[in-house]
């Protein structure tokens, strides 16, 4: 396990901590106030997923990436940033497993560098913007405004109202990067982007959440739409074993569908939603 560093922007590296392995690369995103080593290490170095090179990538302004404080953090910004470092590190064609907002900047990196990514596994990932009553997360930090979250108690207020376990990471991002990624994951629109994406995608969901708005148009889109079990929205920490069989199980399906025909690819007729 080793860390690795790519310059993305003027003086300003995105960091990864690297897990050697084969081909195809597993590139690892996590969300909001967060790194992918707190969230993903116990699932990317267990026995099913071992043997594959694996990226744990820290976005810009969080983890052990650099924090700029002139940058817009759009996720425009962050999906070309995420690429240049992928462009670095000499990766094409990976399975890209992404997290909340992570999962928002994978689409947009399909999408504007599909040579990059041979399939998505997005984990509960912000499709639509933020509803006007904001729950945790970004819309209510967005709600502060730039001054009074930076500079008017807001940014110590959010780590106190999200708790210990988001706050150990939020702590860890760059207070600008964390608002500015905020307010403009809250304005993201990123269900139809996922629909008209061509490579095979997984939406993952918490089974707990109840039924997933707008499901069947993203079922008739290719989209396996799948409820899991026994967790909130950090899966990956609430039920590894089965965060993982779901990751296996897209790759496999991603596989299939990369060498069916056109005509019988997803979207060509609906995917069932699956819950366990």
């Amino acid at each position: 396990m080793t860390l690795h560093a790519a310059e993305v922007r003027p003086g300003s590296s995105i960091r990864w901590v690297e897990l050697p392995g084969s081909a195809p690369t597993r590139v690892y995103l996590h969300g909001l106030g967060s790194s992918s080593a707190h969230y993903y290490a116990e699932v990317a170095t267990c026995d099913a997923l071992r043997g594959r090179r694996s990226l744990l990538l820290d976005l810009l302004g969080h983890g052990v990436s650099d924090r700029p404080e002139d940058a817009g953090y759009t996720l425009e910004e962050h999906a070309d940033w995420v690429a240049s470092a992928l462009r670095t590190a000499e990766v094409a064609g990976a399975q890209i497993i992404a997290h909340s907002m992570g999962g928002s900047i994978a689409t947009l990196l399909a999408r504007r560098h599909p040579e990059l990514v041979a399939s998505l596994v997005l984990v509960d990932s912000n499709l639509d913007p933020a509803p006007e009553v904001p729950t945790p997360g970004s819309a209510q930090i967005a709600r502060y405004g730039e001054t009074v979250f930076l500079r008017g108690g807001g940014y110590a207020e959010t780590l106190e109202r999200v708790g210990p376990t988001w706050a150990s990471t939020m702590r860890l991002a760059g207070p600008v990067a964390l608002y500015r990624s905020a307010e403009n994951l809250a304005k993201f629109e990123g269900r139809e982007i996922l629909k008209e994406l061509t490579a095979p995608r997984t939406y993952l969901y918490p089974a707990s959440d109840g039924p997933l708005l707008g499901a069947d148009a993203l079922i008739a889109a290719g989209v396996r739409v799948l409820a899991v079990p026994d967790c909130g929205h950090n899966m990956m920490l609430d039920n590894p074993e089965r965060f993982v069989a779901e990751v296996l199980a897209a790759e496999l399906a991603g596989f299939a569908d990369q060498a069916a025909p056109q005509a019988a690819r997803p979207g060509s007729a609906p995917l069932s939603t699956t819950s366990f």
